[in-house]
């Protein structure tokens, strides 16, 4: 049985009497209203969302939208105003203290943007401190924390102290802290928003590798679409304590549910995004013709189709049965923005169809 977690009808108000005022936002009440009337702010409002066990779920949203509100819920490490948080079976908002504590210490684990890491531990004492916490003994422990640094690139680096680290490195360290506890659940919190772009494309990478591996269920808190589309199995993008939209990278780039959404992907790469299946035709192209996954990104079947010298191509499923066509002119379209439509697009074209100076080696 899959252990997603649910969210359900979850409510978040600050303020001295957030019960006095929980009606009047279920009633209608703005954030705006709330605070000027009453001065209390809204955290969240009537959020409902599954997070998928073993994917990763991205929730973004502007400064302020109530994302990091919304992962603290999952740890409980904020009190709900009204509403549910479902794991396993279990409200996590109704646990006592005894079984929200072990929750905590084997269901979850928590990599934070500031690294958290203890100053005075070193790094092999940092990647062990939930098992200590656990009571697990330290000849059990030592194993898993050494593997774990050495998966995360910081074999050598066991006896170094967080100071002596670059920043990526640190959260290196983090992470591999959470992986070393073994959690279900790996909460990470605006996790990668401090380092440099660089570094901050490694960690991608690195977790994605390992998410192929562990199959974690992952809650990943972003403000950068860019990050939540690479990440992403699931996105949620909330504005003022609301859910805006949700889905996959694909059905928000196609479909913004609103203004909010539509500036967030104005500007993004849809070729790195859209996938085969999107925008291929009926199966008509000639039996010869090149194959590309039905999972391909367009920008991917573009480059393959510039160097095999062709304009059309099968879309095939994973068992090779062709499921679809894709033609340059349609993949040309399909890899332009809304805010590019005026311009000339950015695009990997083959050699008979593309100017020279445009073409990729």
């Amino acid at each position: 049985m899959a252990k997603d977690i649910e969210i359900r009808s979850l409510y978040k108000i600050f303020g001295k009497h957030p019960e006095k005022h929980l009606k009047a936002v279920q009633n209608g009440m703005s954030k705006t209203e709330l605070n000027d009337t009453h001065n209390h702010v809204l955290g969240l409002n009537n959020i409902n969302l599954t997070m998928p066990s073993g994917k990763i779920t991205v929730v973004m949203g502007l400064s302020g939208s109530g994302k990091s509100t919304l992962i603290r819920h999952i740890n409980r490490l904020i009190e709900p105003s009204a509403g549910e948080v479902f794991y396993d079976g279990q409200d996590i908002c109704s646990m006592n203290t005894s079984s929200l504590r072990e929750f905590r210490r084997h269901k979850t684990a928590m990599v934070f943007q500031k690294f958290g890491l203890l100053p005075h531990r070193t790094v092999l004492e940092n990647s062990l401190y939930g098992l200590d916490i656990q009571g697990v003994p330290r000849k059990e422990s030592e194993p898993k924390g050494r593997y774990w640094l050495e998966r995360v690139g910081l074999d050598g680096y066991e006896d170094h102290y967080p100071n002596q680290l670059s920043g990526g490195m640190q959260q290196r360290v983090g992470l591999a802290r959470a992986l070393s506890n073994d959690a279900d659940i790996l909460l990470m919190d605006e996790a990668y928003s401090a380092l440099d772009p660089l570094i901050r494309v490694d960690m991608q990478t690195m977790l994605l590798n390992l998410q192929q591996e562990l199959k974690k269920t992952v809650v990943f808190i972003t403000h950068d679409l860019d990050e939540a589309l690479r990440l992403g199995d699931h996105i949620a993008i909330l504005k003022d304590g609301e859910m805006v939209q949700q889905g996959d990278g694909q059905s928000i780039i196609l479909s913004p549910a609103n203004d909010y959404v539509s500036d967030f992907v104005r500007d993004v790469n849809r070729g790195r995004v859209l996938q085969a299946t999107t925008v291929m035709e009926p199966v008509m192209t000639a039996p010869e013709s090149m194959s590309v996954l039905e999972t391909d990104t367009l920008e991917t079947i573009a480059r393959d189709m510039t160097d095999a010298n062709e304009t059309t191509a099968h879309v095939v499923d994973e068992d090779g049965k062709a499921v679809g066509s894709i033609g340059i002119e349609t993949l040309v379209a399909a890899m332009v923005t809304p805010a590019a439509q005026d311009s000339e697009p950015s695009v990997i074209l083959p050699p008979e169809t593309a100017e020279p100076e445009k073409q990729i080696a």
